[in-house]
């Protein structure tokens, strides 16, 4: 019998598990002082919620579950769809919309939200990459002004600095609403939109001469694809001063553009903060983001020591209304945990006290000793001497005991000491 996990999942060991529990409450930490109240969503979710359309590619990944009842053997012929009706959630961003939308009587206005919890998605697996992960999410639900999207960068960052995440990231920002009408002002149709969005949104993998030679393949007009990438080039490496200038140089309109005022606030906030502590960022006209759900500001945090981005999000303005019949404003930031565990270089401490008794010693005595460690909120483990002495002591250090106190029989006032790293 194979007794190994499921491919592209994993068994997690307790120095693991223990790096992760450090990891978590740091971000939890950050996010409580911001007020943003944890809440647990289920890991099932009807699947019409979850293939509306809105998940983009990870719409083709969800683990699907069979329906309760069906007979068995089922006709050959029976579509897929007559045979599930929920599936494993792919994220915690569809979840909460359905939570607010049933909740909404019963929380405040807005509602900082905070989730963490594992996700599911049907990947091919690869490090990094895995097909059961842990998501980390905050969401600020019914504020419409930028204040969500600054509130939302700063505490992520802060959040990333607890727990330790080496220096250079870099948060990078852009609009869905200037991606719109940045295709509009070079002349492609609406219907060829999110084409151009996919095709831009591979840049990082294949360059500006990839894009280019991917569009054309498909079919988008060469002189709308090359004023479209040519008014993005022009926006690169803006300081916060320049960003609303410079997209309304390269966006002409008669018509008012409120996301330009709204980029402009946030950036110039940024600057604002990164004046005050180690922040870095950048106005990224190429930034896409593949979630379909996305309706105006939008955001990542890339470092250097990782090929994706370690935490992304942006604003969602008309996901609730799917559940709720009305739209609600609502911005979230997710934290890649599973690629902020991998990159910590460091992992914590763990103070533990080891106590040993001989076999003459009275069990009862060994607890007692235990006992008093733990009021007085230490980690206490209490193990029969066994074996060889240096040995044992040597197992002690590898399982994480920092001490140990050893238990004779005669000896009243054993001392505690500390083992030998």
């Amino acid at each position: 019998m194979d007794n190994s996990p499921a491919r592209g999942t994993r068994d997690l060991l307790p120095s693991a598990v223990a790096l992760r529990d450090h990891v978590l409450a740091r971000i939890t930490e950050v996010y409580h002082r911001y007020g943003y109240q944890r809440i647990e969503t289920p890991a099932l979710e009807d699947l019409t919620r979850l293939t509306g359309g809105q998940g983009g590619e990870n719409e083709k990944l969800i683990y699907q579950v069979l329906r309760r009842g069906l007979p068995d053997p089922v006709a050959a012929d029976t579509p897929v769809a007559d045979l599930v009706d929920l599936g494993l959630r792919f994220d915690l961003t569809v979840p909460l919309t359905r939570f607010y939308g049933n909740n909404h009587a019963n929380l405040p206005l807005p509602f900082r939200s905070f989730q963490f919890g594992p996700v599911w998605r049907a990947e091919r697996p690869q490090k990094g990459r895995y097909r059961q992960f842990n998501q980390c999410d905050i969401d600020l639900v019914g504020e419409p002004s930028v204040l969500a999207e600054v509130e939302l960068i700063e505490a992520t960052t802060e959040a990333l600095a607890a727990v330790g995440l080496p220096g250079g990231a870099t948060v990078r920002l852009s609009d869905r609403r200037f991606l719109s009408a940045l295709a509009a002002a070079s002349g492609l149709d609406e219907s060829l939109w999110s084409t151009f969005f996919i095709g831009l949104d591979k840049l990082d993998k294949i360059g500006w001469d990839g894009v280019r030679t991917e569009l054309a393949e498909r079919g988008l007009p060469t002189e709308a694809v090359k004023s479209a990438l040519d008014r993005i080039q022009s926006l690169t490496g803006l300081s916060a001063d320049k960003v609303a200038d410079a997209l309304a140089n390269a966006l002409p309109s008669t018509e008012p553009q409120p996301f330009i005022e709204d980029l402009a606030t946030t950036v110039g906030c940024l600057d604002e903060l990164a004046r005050t502590r180690e922040l870095r960022w950048e106005f990224d006209p190429t930034l896409v983001r593949g979630m379909g759900y996305y309706t105006g500001q939008i955001f990542e945090i890339g470092h250097p020591a990782s090929r994706s981005s370690v935490a992304g999000g942006g604003r969602y303005d008309r996901l609730i209304g799917r559940s709720l019949g009305r739209d609600v404003p609502a911005c979230g930031f997710s934290i890649g945990f599973e690629r902020i565990v991998d990159l910590l270089a460091e992992r914590p401490s763990r103070e533990s006290v080891a106590v040993l008794f001989e076999s003459d010693v009275p069990l009862a005595r060994a607890l007692h000793v235990a006992r008093e460690l733990r009021a007085v909120g230490r980690t206490a483990e209490v193990l029969p001497r066994s074996g060889k002495i240096g040995a044992q002591l040597g197992r002690l250090t590898a399982a994480g005991h920092t001490s140990l106190v050893h238990l004779r029989s005669g000896e009243d006032q054993p001392q505690e000491r500390e083992l030998e790293r």
